[in-house]
């Protein structure tokens, strides 16, 4: 436990002065025969406005992840949880946020929204954390966050959870883990360590191990204290009737999603397998997530390649010199990615 860690010298005093908008649906909790409080029209399927706490998708995380509903955010996608977290604990164009490179890219896009500096600080030659170059930042008051990607992307790897343990217990500031991948590695999530440190947010999604990208749902575990703060500053209906719906029938069906996963690893242990026989394939690094970053001898070139093939990657020279990332496909698109590579090799 971060004993030094206050949240209130965090919250930006307009968060803190903040009363959020009571909707119809928040002031009355309960069954009823007439609903004429919303405004709705009173014809349609969908005419309703949606469980503005998505309380039963709450009820089922807090038993399947062992922590309390108050302990659980809702998003609009793993990007409301970044930008939220933005709006409540940094002041535009004065804080700044602490992130680790290369990583995901929208840590940048919505602190560039909100007029926050990124300090980037480089992983170290195995994708991990160096605490020499980090240890200066720790106490710096304007550094309100620091975003560690583990499962990284695009590397893969797992950050170290004693460097991760050493930033939480040092840090007088929000670190946000975010672990998208985390179904797809061997390594425990953070969640277990919400009610050890205070200052910690795990955040989750639905878009990878559980299949639901298009329904953009995102998940934030945190103390109950935090939580509170999520829930003060999102807009009143953030997660729509029909994506609660889709999130709640795939949380009904976890022995398909375990298969999917089980599947998906397979397929990663294969397509490592097939890569590693190519001659263009210079490195393959370690993944815990379902994609491979694979260093060849012409990032740009293969790219291309394989675009005019039809079968798309992406293009990660400009974060990792030469390398490009793949997907964890299906048998049949993964066949077909390794053909499309073998005709690359024989085109020169």
């Amino acid at each position: 436990m971060n004993t030094t860690f206050n949240i209130n010298n965090l919250v930006r005093a307009n968060i803190k002065a903040l009363k959020p908008y009571s909707s119809a649906r928040d002031e009355f909790k309960g069954t009823a025969d007439v609903f004429l409080d919303a405004n709705e029209n009173p014809f349609g399927e969908l005419n309703r406005y949606p469980d503005p706490q998505q309380s039963e998708i709450k009820q089922k995380l807090s038993a399947i992840k062992s922590v309390e509903s108050n302990q659980i955010f809702i998003g609009n996608g793993s990007d409301e949880v970044i930008d939220l977290a933005f709006r409540i604990f940094c002041e535009p164009g004065k804080d700044k946020v602490l992130t680790f490179t290369p990583t995901y890219g929208m840590y940048d896009v919505s602190a560039n929204i909100n007029n926050i500096e990124v300090i980037k600080q480089p992983l170290i030659n195995d994708f991990q954390i160096n605490l020499n170059q980090l240890q200066p930042y720790l106490d710096v008051e304007e550094v309100k966050i620091i975003f560690i990607c583990s499962p990284n992307n695009p590397t893969g790897n797992t950050i170290n959870t004693d460097d991760i343990e050493y930033i939480l217990e040092n840090y007088n500031g929000i670190v946000i883990v975010d672990e998208a991948y985390i179904d797809f590695s061997s390594q425990a999530s953070f969640i277990k360590n919400i009610n050890k440190y205070n200052n910690l947010i795990v955040s989750q999604t639905f878009s990878k191990a559980w299949g639901l990208a298009g329904v953009r749902v995102g998940v934030a575990y945190a103390s109950e204290a935090i939580i509170t703060l999520y829930n003060r500053v999102k807009p009143p209906y953030n997660v729509s009737t029909l994506n609660q719906e889709a999130v709640l029938n795939s949380l009904n069906n976890q022995t398909k999603v375990s298969e999917n996963i089980d599947t998906i690893l397979l397929e990663r242990t294969k397509l490592k397998d097939a890569l590693s026989q190519l001659p263009i394939v210079k490195k393959i690094y370690p993944t815990d997530a379902n994609f491979l970053l694979v260093e060849v001898d012409d990032a740009d070139k293969t790219y291309q390649y394989l675009i005019d093939k039809k079968v798309i990657i992406r293009n990660r020279n400009t974060q990792v010199e030469n390398c490009i990332r793949i997907t964890i496909g299906n048998a049949v698109e993964n066949k077909k990615l390794i053909e499309a590579l073998k005709k690359y090799i024989t085109s020169f």
